[in-house]
């Protein structure tokens, strides 16, 4: 049968590790967890938490994730999901390859980004949040492709996990099945070396958390990388996929 790749291009401290968890959860699919995080530590030389770990977890050089990512897929399974980090997409990286999967994005608000990030590292950067490469990847792909990608937000999601998912799926050429509702907590042997540094809560999940809404308080430095975001943010959001 033909294998659905699915590409899935969102920023950090986004809900991306519990929609990998939703669709790992399907009989019918393989996930793989930021297959270019070595490539762009490699490339970009940046300290991020447990990098020399990540570097030898995983290909640094992007040929060879790509070619993993076009691989045929384990017997039974007919749908891979690539949980990637769009600002892992650098700009020396060919775009070929990319025509032969189905492409989504996932986004959130840059100031509760910032907030979550922040907590892990205590430098940022606009480019960490990945909405600069999110709008020039979502582009180019229309520009390419001629269709426009979709565009799901975390905050819908989370206010209607059954409802967004329903509507996302055919989207991607798939079926919606309840499994990906509900899945049992722990590590995965598909997650990422660095998943005990950035994975805590959702190693204890069982499902999507309901949506909360949260008192963000940013000092001068991490607003204007909020103000600077909040365009890029905007121009997406106006394109997601809503429900009801």
């Amino acid at each position: 049968m033909t294998a659905t790749r699915i590409a899935m291009w969102s920023g950090p401290r986004n809900i991306s590790t519990a929609m990998m968890r939703s669709f790992e959860n399907r009989p019918d699919t393989v996930v793989v967890d930021e297959p270019l995080y070595a490539h762009y530590l490699k490339a970009t030389g940046l300290e991020h938490p447990v990098a020399e770990l990540v570097m030898d977890s995983q290909p640094t050089d992007w040929r060879e994730v790509t070619a993993q990512l076009l691989a045929p897929l384990p017997e039974g399974a007919t749908i891979f999901y690539q949980k990637h980090m769009s600002h892992h997409l650098l700009e020396n990286i060919e775009r070929e390859w990319m025509r032969g999967l189905t492409h989504a994005f996932l986004i959130r608000d840059p100031r509760a980004m910032l907030a979550s990030y922040t907590q892990k590292r205590e430098e940022v950067t606009l480019e960490d949040l990945g909405l600069p490469q999110q709008v020039a990847l979502y582009d180019w792909l229309e520009a390419e492709l001629g269709t426009a990608a979709p565009i799901v937000d975390s905050r819908d999601v989370l206010l209607a996990p059954e409802a967004m998912l329903r509507a996302l799926c055919p989207l991607l050429g798939i079926e919606f099945t309840g499994a990906m509702l509900a899945w049992p907590a722990g590590r995965r042997d598909s997650d990422g070396v660095w998943a005990s540094w950035w994975y805590n809560a959702v190693m204890r999940s069982t499902g999507f958390q309901p949506y909360k809404p949260k008192d963000i308080q940013l000092d001068d430095e991490l607003e204007a990388i909020a103000t600077a975001a909040q365009p890029l943010y905007d121009y997406l959001f106006e394109r997601r996929l809503t429900v009801g």
